[in-house]
């Protein structure tokens, strides 16, 4: 994981990591963070495991995860990379492994020890030889297809039978494909070749997972990238039936952890660029507008234009980006606005800071300014100090470890994963200009005299809508990203989505915010289901916090209320279950009116609101039906 920096006394870290008394998880998360082999990693994996045993550690600020790895093949030596994965991120995993070929049986079988484990994730890890053994080279093209069919069927059996039963992440590993060639450059005219059907068989497969919600760990396009022996080791596969190398194995387990962390919400969501020898060659402030180097016609101009189009691509699918430079503003903003060989301008950065402050305190003001947590960012710098300085004083923040060649940029920012995402909505496309939009915002607020005016100005529509098939995916996007305006912080996957549609004793409202400025988005998901007659307990109740302090919150319990009593309900019940992320929202309810019903020592408390005394709270908020 040649992204991560190396750490010159991890053995010694991790011989104390076995007596501190404080700080485990944390200290075992930075041990984490750094580039790690197979024997690392499994003496970290190892070290950590025994501190806590069988509990979860306490620390952690994400759900935990129990995930059971079914598989035609060897895949005991991949736990402790899965679970290292799981750590660098801040999550707690425990794994299954399914009996030896015994995938099908167990899912099946309600008296297995899979379902004893109840698995909220589950990665279908089988291997090539197991799916194409049907396959030869004498068949013919209608006899390879049907082979392709029963493979499939086979797959799509297995998902359909562990989303009926677990109901959670579901992963379906791509193939590598370990046989040699019968044909050579033109083996797709072979129909029963194996080599062929693996192929085939992995086209399939993304269709297949994009029908069904599946989740897909692409091992094909990293043995694309990396070369199939550095994946598989055939002579491992004859002694141990490994499908992947151990040597691999700390990356496998990264993808792995990458894709369960993408479901809760874990990726990060913004890149904080440096400017000089990062975005372009040279220093600005010295070397002045013609003297930096970037552009056609120089190989290292060239380099610096690859970063700038991989971060303007990432833009468009929708990671914020920002600046941090030590530079007069000028000076730093000069080449955005007139230079002719940029790619970026400054219409694609949300947030741009040059001055010279220390880069930790300007990260932090980028962090505040988008009203994001600063385990959302990842910060590219040249400089090896201030990457170095960064990570200390701001471990959560990610720092790749690039060298001095910006060719090598775009391709170690992809193979670092900092941005996996399961699905890419209209929203996420249009995120760099909502937050444009909101600086807008907050120089009106500034100028304006009183916070009534500022609201008044803002000429702001809500428009709500039920939960509908058309914006689901949304939907459970927001549900299970969303942590710091999260009342309970439950997470939902489709099925369960499409369950409250159905259900005429629950509500779902998917809330939108346009005003002058332009179109927040989807800013607020709230799901209600009666509880007792005449009582509707709030489920989830979720806002972008972008949004906060216009008076969203008092209009969307105006619209909760309504949707309460077409339940007949006479009494709203608030539940607020603290998280490390949303204690900003503890006291929500009672700000609305609710009065508490119960508080637990944990800081659990159930709020309640009388619906037959309520009258809608006053807001400048124009609500419409969409």
């Amino acid at each position: 994981m040649r992204w991560l920096p190396e750490h010159p006394n991890w053995r010694t870290h991790l011989r104390e990591l076995s007596h501190q008394k404080a700080d485990i998880w944390a200290n075992a998360v930075a041990l984490a963070n750094h580039r790690l082999d197979f024997v690392r990693t499994n003496a970290l994996d190892t070290t950590i495991r025994h501190r806590y045993e069988a509990t979860v550690p306490p620390q952690t600020a994400t759900r935990p995860v129990r995930l059971a790895i079914l598989a035609s093949s060897t895949v005991a030596h991949l736990h402790a990379p899965i679970r290292v994965g799981g750590l660098r991120r801040n999550i707690w995993i425990t794994t299954y492994e399914s009996g030896f070929g015994q995938y099908v049986q167990e899912l099946l079988d309600p008296a297995s020890s899979l379902h004893a484990f109840k698995p909220d994730c589950i990665l279908f890890a089988l291997d090539s030889r197991h799916l194409a053994q049907g396959a030869h080279a004498a068949m013919s093209a209608d006899d390879a297809a049907a082979a392709l069919q029963e493979a499939q069927a086979l797959i799509l059996r297995c998902w359909r039978a562990a989303k009926q039963t677990f109901n959670g992440q579901i992963i379906q590993q791509a193939l590598l494909d370990p046989f040699p060639p019968l044909m050579g450059s033109n083996e797709h005219r072979l129909p029963g070749s194996r080599s062929r059907f693996i192929a085939r068989l992995n086209e399939s497969l993304r269709e297949m997972a994009d029908a069904d919600g599946v989740d897909l760990l692409a091992l094909d396009q990293a043995a694309d990238r990396d070369g199939l022996t550095a994946w598989h080791d055939t002579a491992l596969w004859h002694r141990a039936k490994q499908e992947v190398s151990p040597a691999r194995g700390p990356i496998y387990g990264d993808m792995v952890a990458r894709l369960i962390a993408a479901r809760q919400g874990r990726s990060y969501k913004c890149l904080v660029l440096d400017l000089d020898n990062t975005l372009w060659g040279g220093v600005i402030g010295d070397d002045g507008m013609e003297g930096i180097i970037i552009g056609q016609g120089s190989p290292l101009g060239e380099a610096f234009v690859a970063v700038q189009e991989y971060a303007k691509e990432l833009a468009r699918r929708g990671v914020i980006l920002a600046v941090c430079s030590k530079n007069d503003e000028a000076n730093a903003r000069a080449p955005f606005e007139s230079h002719p060989d940029m790619v970026l301008r400054l219409s694609d950065i949300a947030c741009f800071r040059a001055n010279w402050d220390d880069k930790p305190a300007n990260i932090r003001a980028i962090a505040a300014a988008l009203n994001i947590g600063l385990d959302s960012l990842v910060f590219l710098d040249d400089n090896p100090f201030e990457r170095d300085f960064v990570r200390t004083e701001l471990p959560m923040v990610a720092v790749p470890e690039i060298s001095d060649d910006p060719a090598d940029v775009p391709q170690l920012l992809a193979e670092a994963g900092y941005f996996e995402s399961l699905a890419i909505t209209d929203e996420d496309r249009e995120r760099t200009t909502q937050y444009q939009e909101n600086r807008a915002r907050e120089q009106l607020r500034a100028g304006a005299s009183d916070l009534e005016g500022y609201l008044r100005g803002l000429q702001m529509r809500m428009v709500w809508k039920h939960f509908d098939a058309l914006g689901l995916q949304r939907i459970v996007q927001l549900i299970n990203k969303t942590n710091q305006f999260n009342l309970t912080t439950r997470r939902h996957t489709e099925s369960e989505i499409m369950g409250f549609i159905a259900d005429p004793a629950a509500f779902g409202l998917q809330l939108r915010l346009l005003d002058r400025f332009g179109d927040n988005g989807i800013i607020a998901i709230v799901i209600g289901r009666t509880q007792s007659p005449g009582t509707v307990l709030i489920d989830t109740w979720l806002m972008s916090c972008r949004v906060l302090g216009r008076q969203v919150e008092a209009t969307t319990l105006n619209l909760v209320v309504a949707a309460a009593r077409s339940l007949r309900a006479h009494t709203l019940l608030g539940e607020y279950i603290p998280t490390a992320k949303n204690l900003m929202v503890k006291d929500h309810y009672e700000s609305l009116g609710f009065s508490v019903v119960s508080r637990d020592p944990d800081g659990s408390s159930l709020a309640s609101l009388d619906l037959d005394n309520f009258s809608s709270l006053p807001t400048f908020i124009e609500t419409i039906e969409g």
